[in-house]
């Protein structure tokens, strides 16, 4: 007989992170550095890895250091994954929140889109999610209890132009995390990905930079704007907590219904 799950905690302590340490990639700048605030605020320690360090510990001055330790590291390059997780664990212990938002692109269309160009993006956007959480997944499933944030996009399931190898990357998130979510499970172990629709980053800036098509998004979304990294946070934290606890691999939009319409 399967043994029956117990209480979770009621009201807003179900949201509450304190005692848990998360890691969060791409956490120099955009989505990532904004998630790490959201997690410190939600009482989550937070270890920010990223290729630049200089944001990063701006960042931690500004909550402090006993909240946040920063690691630097290109995740990009696996084989530096196992010293970028020691580095992790000696600032708070091991993390049981992973955040992957690390990532790259290349604008080209399809036709002109090289090998190297391909494999850089995969590199980053697809192997690091899954190498990262390797990392830490051993004490995760010793604990019994961990989380896992991959970022897909509106590119899982909407073509845009000049995507090629960022839209392949992000549909792929989609069966990486349903696989983790399948393998994990059993060990207490939630994986699920949030896409995001269109927000200001540097990832985005030549989007953002043609005011028109900028315009056209907004206006293709429910709510009539583009979105802001704040507007992320609730499903993050929600994701990361008990509250969440019973949702597992799945793609959560955060797009005001951009892929809806």
């Amino acid at each position: 007989m399967t043994a029956e799950a117990p209480a979770p905690p009621r009201g807003l302590a179900a949201f509450d992170l304190s005692g848990h340490v998360a890691l969060v990639t791409g956490a120099s700048s955009g989505i990532g550095r904004s998630f790490v605030q959201a997690l410190t605020d939600a009482g989550a320690r937070v270890v920010a890895v990223a290729r630049r360090a200089e944001r990063p510990k701006a960042r931690q001055a500004e909550i402090g250091a006993e909240k946040v330790a920063v690691v630097v590291a290109d995740v990009g390059d696996l084989a530096a994954l196992p010293e970028m997780a020691d580095q992790a664990r000696a600032a708070f212990g091991d993390p049981d929140i992973v955040v992957n938002v690390a990532g790259n692109t290349v604008r080209r269309p399809a036709e002109d889109l090289t090998p190297d160009e391909f494999l850089s993006v995969i590199q980053v956007q697809l192997m690091a999610p899954l190498h990262v959480a390797q990392q830490f997944y051993p004490a995760m499933k010793a604990k019994g209890w961990g989380r896992v944030v991959n970022i897909g996009s509106i590119t899982t399931s909407h073509a845009l132009p000049m995507t090629t190898a960022y839209a392949a990357c992000k549909s792929g998130i989609a069966g990486l995390t349903r696989a983790m979510a399948k393998d994990w499970g059993p060990h207490g172990v939630t994986a699920n990905a949030i896409c995001p629709g269109f927000f200001p980053t540097e990832l985005t800036a030549p989007v953002v930079a043609d005011e028109k098509r900028w315009q056209g998004n907004a206006d293709r979304t429910f709510l009539g704007r583009n979105g802001i990294t704040e507007d992320m946070h609730g499903a993050l934290v929600f994701l990361c907590s008990e509250a969440g606890r019973y949702v597992s691999g799945q793609m959560l939009y955060v797009d005001a219904g951009f892929t809806a319409n």
